[in-house]
């Protein structure tokens, strides 16, 4: 996480180098980079900096990114374990001991608890052993907290397992990303860069398909098995090239970056710019005090912890954790598993579409219409339970209403406040303090997954299913104000004028 941002852009580099945003360096236009790298001691000819032909391969760096996000599905398979498994390990007892609402709300959550904790540890991690090592070495507590659900013979054991899994599935959502980004080509890293998001909601279809077909035991090995296959297949993978140059190890990143680039693209220039950008990161660490202290560094902590609130404070989790239940819940006609994997079938496609349309309509308008539409589903879900219990209104005829608004929350959901969030931070915080600042909030995010899921059923319990999708539409009414009122359009825009924007300048 703390080096996601370590990759200049043609834009940015055009900007650096006295050159306007979106334009190649070519011919002449590189001259001022030359004699830029000249100076720094980069020993790079001109012939070399103006002589690449041959565009770089995309087979090589979409391949990485399909396993690599795999790392996604796993985390997506903890997410959505807790949906298919509610009803069989309270109900029935599939396990031979009897586990109640508020210990099954504690195997939900306590996932979220060790993803919370992994942050700082994987941040340390990622630079001490590299990007690829620390994929691999997360593999190890997927399994084992697998294992430990595979043969539970206590409700202690599904949470240490949970907690152990969580470790492993909070720590890709940090390292994956980090590592697209890193060997991604400027042309296709915001393609590249949705894949994570596709994968997670991929893994907890997964969860929903396979747990309406199979038990909850071999759901859990099913769940277990991936990382195993995503273990092996990373072992055909390369390490970073940024973390071989950020270890001196020239050459090994040389040889890395040809990999991602394929045999006939020259690298050299590429990989000149990435030292020249880790020697300008090097020499603007500053205290984590000093960092926050600008007027613009300020703001942006606000919007970016904000924008994290309110994702998870918007009743997501209750939606993916508890699809099953809500469904079983509402008696609607259609059986509830199978509604269940269309809402997982729903959110893949369109986190799919929401790829093609971030570039071209704005960060701030799709958050806008995700929390506007977001919070009306949580209205009509909360009017549904409310006729449901409270009124002797035949709820049957309209027993589509359910699905239809979850299908619809999940959709606002995968445009706006799904992927835009962990986007969004790594754009408004000044480079210096990035890497502090998107731990912080990714850690907060993970906060959030834990109150909501933890507490749902409780919140349940004391007012109400109708008023808890109710409280959900309070909080996103606000958090559709709160982007409305303090967060600025990132689109097209560098890291420094997005700085001056927060400053109150133009």
């Amino acid at each position: 996480m703390s080096e996601r941002d370590i990759l200049v852009e043609n834009d940015e580099l055009a900007v650096n180098y006295g050159a306007g945003p979106s334009q190649e360096f070519k011919g002449d236009e590189r001259e001022p980079l030359l004699r830029e790298m000249e100076e720094s001691k980069i020993g790079i000819s001109h012939q070399t900096l103006v002589s690449n032909v041959a565009e770089a391969a995309k087979f090589p760096q979409y391949f990485a990114a399909l396993v690599a996000t795999l790392g996604g599905f796993i985390s997506g398979n903890c997410l959505g374990w807790t949906s298919p498994t509610n009803g069989p390990l309270i109900k029935d007892k599939e396990y031979g001991f009897p586990i109640n609402d508020d210990e099954f709300s504690w195997i939900s959550s306590i996932m979220a608890v060790g993803a919370l904790v992994s942050g700082p540890m994987v941040g340390w991690l990622v630079d001490k052993v590299g990007r690829k090592n620390t994929m691999l070495i997360l593999v190890f507590p997927a399994v084992i907290g697998w294992a430990f659900m595979v043969w539970a013979e206590s409700v202690s054991m599904f949470c240490i397992g949970r907690f152990v899994s969580g470790l492993a599935g909070g720590g890709y959502t940090i390292v994956v990303p980090l590592y697209t980004n890193e060997y991604s080509e400027t042309k296709i890293r915001g393609t590249l860069g949705t894949y994570f998001q596709l994968m997670l909601n991929g893994g907890i279809l997964f969860t929903y398909v396979f747990g309406s077909i199979v038990n909850v035991f071999w759901l859990t090995v099913l769940c277990a098995i991936v990382p195993i296959v995503y273990g092996a297949a990373m072992l055909f993978l390369p390490e970073s090239p940024i973390y071989y140059l950020k270890t001196k190890r020239v050459e090994e990143a040389r040889q890395s970056l040809q990999w991602f680039r394929g045999r006939g693209y020259d690298v050299e220039p590429e990989l000149a710019i990435m030292q020249k950008n880790i020697e300008i990161m090097e020499s603007e660490k500053v205290t984590i005090l000093e960092g926050f202290s600008t007027t613009a560094a300020k703001k942006a902590l606000v919007i970016g912890i904000g924008v994290m609130v309110f994702q998870q404070l918007s009743g997501i989790n209750s939606v993916i954790f508890y699809t099953t239940s809500i469904f079983t819940s509402a008696g609607a006609s259609l059986n509830p598993s199978i509604q269940t994997i269309i809402v997982g079938i729903v959110a893949v496609v369109v986190t799919y579409i929401s790829t093609l349309i971030i570039d071209r309509m704005g960060r701030r308008p799709l958050l806008l219409i995700s929390d506007f539409f977001m919070a009306i589903c949580t209205f009509f879900l909360g009017l549904y339970f409310f006729l449901q219990t409270n009124t002797s209104f035949d709820v049957t005829t309209i027993s589509w209403l359910p699905i239809l608004s979850v299908c619809v929350y999940l959709v606002m959901f995968s445009i706006g406040f799904g992927p835009i969030p962990w986007m969004f931070v790594s754009e408004v915080f000044p480079r210096k303090i990035a890497g502090y600042a998107c731990s912080l909030c990714c850690m907060v995010n993970w906060l959030g997954v834990f109150l909501v899921t933890k507490f749902f059923s409780d919140i349940n319990a004391a007012i109400g299913t109708y008023a808890s999708f109710w409280l959900f539409t309070i909080i996103s009414g606000i958090g559709t104000a709160f982007v409305y009122f303090l967060v600025p359009e990132t689109k097209g825009k560098t890291v420094e004028e997005v700085q001056v924007l927060l400053s109150g300048g133009k």
